[in-house]
């Protein structure tokens, strides 16, 4: 169990949550506490910064369509998607696709800001870091109307207990599905001295987040208490993740606009260190060229993606 449930009350007193027999109130009373709010205001000020939200959003890679198609192949029903943790609305884009309404929420303004609006079916809403459950049904959706909950490279942010509390209250019984993903910073690019440079700044940045935080996304969140029955085929060997990758064509500039947009490195940053150094950039530019002749062309990066994904 990684360090940040152990903070929490245990959701495996919950098996009655799982055949809809669970008083909600009962739920906000265990869950929502003062420590509730931390994660959710933490991340809410690391993206209040107008440059970064905007380099944040345009150095991520897309989702690949197999696996939203993967995760729509599980639901039962296409009215209803809640995104939480939407940022700049990636997933939600997807997910417009293939539901009829799509209610996209964030508690950073910023990121919000920067989301589409050319999307009729989406609605994107700035959520407080701490959700009542009137505020839930207010803001997001009645109980037991929603067909699937995304959260997309944002779960090690959140409350867990308190945010599977509200996904057993809004999700639709039965068959309302859960899907949790992230995506490594190992990246894959090739297996020379680019990736081997892109390695070490990786590395180096990790000390930077939260050790709870990095091994849940090292772990691809298999390590967390998942309060859901489980779907045929999300499982591969004997972990309970199903593995996809997301592939985005960057420049020497886009890689190292990733790195120091990433949460990490704005942390350094801030406590006066500098994790990716003028001598570091030059370097990673002569790999470069050694590897494709020119510094202006594009290289294939692939962020490995782990998906957790349930049911009620």
């Amino acid at each position: 169990m990684i360090s940040l449930m152990r903070q929490h009350h245990d959701m495996r007193h919950l098996p009655q949550a799982r055949r809809g027999i669970i008083d909600e109130d009962e739920l906000w009373s265990l869950f929502c506490d003062e420590q509730k709010i931390e994660r959710g205001k933490i991340m809410a000020d690391l993206y209040r910064n107008r440059d970064q939200v905007k380099g944040y959003a345009s150095y991520r890679p897309n989702y690949p369509p197999e696996l939203f198609n993967f995760i729509f192949s599980k639901t039962t029903g296409s009215q209803l998607a809640w995104d939480v943790g939407t940022g700049s609305g990636q997933a939600a884009v997807s997910l417009s696709s293939l539901f009829d309404v799509v209610v996209a929420t964030d508690s950073s303004p910023e990121q919000i800001s920067h989301a589409p609006t050319h999307l009729p079916n989406v609605r994107f809403v700035v959520t407080p870091p701490s959700l009542t459950a009137p505020d839930l049904h207010r803001l997001v959706a009645p109980p037991g109307s929603v067909d699937l909950i995304t959260v997309a490279t944002t779960l090690h942010w959140l409350d867990i207990p308190a945010f599977f509390a509200q996904a057993h209250a809004v999700l639709r019984r039965p068959g309302g599905v859960v899907a949790v993903w992230g995506y490594s910073c190992d990246l894959l690019i090739g297996g020379g001295r680019v990736e081997e440079i892109s390695r070490r700044i990786y590395e180096a940045i990790c000390p930077y987040w939260e050790k709870d935080v990095r091994e849940m996304v090292q772990d691809g969140y298999a390590g967390v208490d998942f309060p859901f029955d489980a779907v045929e085929g999300a499982e591969e060997g004997t972990a309970p993740v199903r593995k996809f990758a997301a592939e985005r064509e960057m420049g020497v500039g886009e890689l190292i606009g990733l790195w120091q947009t990433s949460t990490a490195y704005q942390r350094a940053r801030k406590a006066g260190v500098e994790l990716i150094t003028e001598e570091v950039v030059e370097e990673l530019k002569r790999a470069w060229v050694e590897e494709d002749g020119e510094l202006n062309k594009k290289k294939m990066v692939r962020f490995p993606i782990s998906l957790r994904i349930g049911k009620v």
